[in-house]
């Protein structure tokens, strides 16, 4: 087995691996970077051009969030042989998300805010996507390669994570012996608001390809997500009742409608005013359209949960409409969670972060540079300014910051019991920055020193 990280590994973003199974060449997962732009965001795909004896077969996308399929158009106009397999669910989100970006990549350059034209097209999105093969969990499916010296069988479990999200099992044989690798993808061992937890493997496995995400946060594995629901329902009712209004930034898909269950259930159980508004725009609303048609199809904890149940009003296109809006205390489920600028969640925080009667509350991982995460570090040290858009420049910080661990990710003691579980001989770290990743290593090797873990960097070869 060969494995290649084709993205950025002390990082999250890009992913993108590269595997070779006894002449079967792979990709699992197929995305951008959210913090770079044009060419910047693609995984190295010129590594598998360079090299004659690599190549690509078929290519496993796990879920839609751009960093895991956001890189699949240009993947496809430079590998075009490449069949691409995903749950259906996914396959119905990259129908509705991938169109979405090619749009939001023309507009930015339009409007100056990029020097890069778009990657891909609506058009060329609709010349690929016949090469799209679905697959449900627990369903066998081939991805033999044309050159592959024996079949080699992959299974999708659902993961836990987000609305048709799933990890992969790859089998096949080699030197006469069975070889199973399992890659977790971004996965979740327990229950969120509406999906359950995650499916995994029954039988040990050979190589365990983990994530990371929380590795570096030991604040995860101390609380759980009933006492972080019951604590983000105080502290909002706390800002409404001054008057305030709360933002959550959340991704479009998975943290948007999670929290909508959230506020769901703490208004039916009078935490929460039920005449509060909530506020909702952008793609986010239609995913959760795709939330409530597909509920009685994939995992959930309450299928007959509707995410539009829960009241929502469109949040104004105009500026001077909005300002009318935070005139009453309500609450602001926008994307993006990062805050990256010029989305509808850095512009809110623009608007509320002066004012200390109102509060930004992120319930999901935001990344040190992001502006979520530079808004948090700051609140945290207590400063006086902060920069949400450099075109703006320094703001007052007056609001309320705060963060809640409602994350899709596993924390990393669920990790370490998951490597328990499967009983790998190797385990490849991703999806971590250098320190979550450092952590993972150092605890998998203290608890069980018969594990191979291989941290590799992206582009250098590692052969099992």
């Amino acid at each position: 087995m060969i494995f290649v990280a084709l993205g950025d590994t002390e990082a999250i973003g890009a992913n993108c691996y590269f595997v070779k199974l006894d002449g079967t060449g792979l990709v699992l997962d197929v995305g951008v970077d959210p913090n770079e732009e044009g060419p910047e965001s693609l995984p190295r795909f010129e590594l598998i051009h360079r090299n004659p004896d690599w190549y690509i077969d078929h290519a496993i996308v796990t879920h839609a969030h751009h960093d895991h399929i956001g890189a699949l158009p240009v993947l496809l106009r430079e590998f075009p042989h490449v069949l691409v397999h995903m749950t259906r669910v996914t396959r119905q989100l990259a129908d509705l998300l991938l169109p979405a970006s090619a749009r939001l990549q023309r507009r930015r350059l339009q409007e100056g805010r990029s020097s890069y034209g778009p990657l891909f097209d609506e058009k060329q999105l609709e010349g690929y996507s016949y090469l799209y093969l679905t697959h449900e969990p627990g369903q066998d499916f081939s991805v033999t390669g044309l050159r592959g010296r024996s079949p080699v069988r992959a299974r999708f479990y659902h993961a836990g994570h987000v609305l048709g999200s799933a990890g992969v099992l790859l089998t096949h044989e080699e030197d006469g012996r069975r070889q199973r690798v399992f890659y977790t993808s971004d996965t979740n061992l327990r229950p969120q608001a509406i999906i359950p937890g995650g499916d995994y493997p029954e039988e040990p496995v050979d190589v365990l390809i983990l994530e990371s995400t929380a590795g570096a946060d030991p604040e995860a594995e101390r609380t759980t997500r009933r006492l972080e629901e019951e604590r983000f329902g105080e502290a909002v009712r706390r800002v409404l009742d001054r008057g305030g209004s709360v933002l959550v930034p959340a991704f479009a898909l998975g943290r948007a409608q999670e929290v909508l269950a959230v506020i769901d259930r703490l208004k039916r159980e009078k935490v929460l005013p039920a005449d509060v508004p909530v506020y909702t725009a952008g793609t986010m609303r239609a995913i959760a359209d795709l939330y409530d048609r597909t509920r009685f199809v994939t995992p959930r904890l309450d299928p007959s949960f509707e995410v539009f149940r829960v009241e929502q009003r469109r949040l104004p296109r105009r500026l001077e409409a909005v300002r009318q809006a935070l005139a009453e205390p309500a609450i602001y489920v926008l994307s993006s969670g990062m805050m990256f600028e010029r989305s509808l969640s850095n512009r809110m925080a623009q608007l509320l972060v002066e004012d200390e009667r109102h509060a930004i509350f992120l319930v999901g991982f935001a990344r040190e540079d992001s502006p979520a995460g530079r808004l948090l570090a700051a609140a945290e040290a207590g400063a006086e300014e902060i920069v949400l858009d450099e075109q703006r420049g320094p703001q007052s910080l007056r609001c309320e910051v705060a963060r809640f661990r409602f994350s899709g990710h596993s924390h990393r003691r669920d990790l370490l019991r998951l490597v328990e579980r499967l009983q790998p001989r190797h385990v490849i770290l991703v999806h971590g920055d250098e320190d979550a990743r450092e952590w993972m290593a150092d605890n998998i090797q203290f608890f069980y020193p018969e594990v191979n873990v291989w941290m590799p960097r992206s582009g250098e070869p590692l052969e099992l």
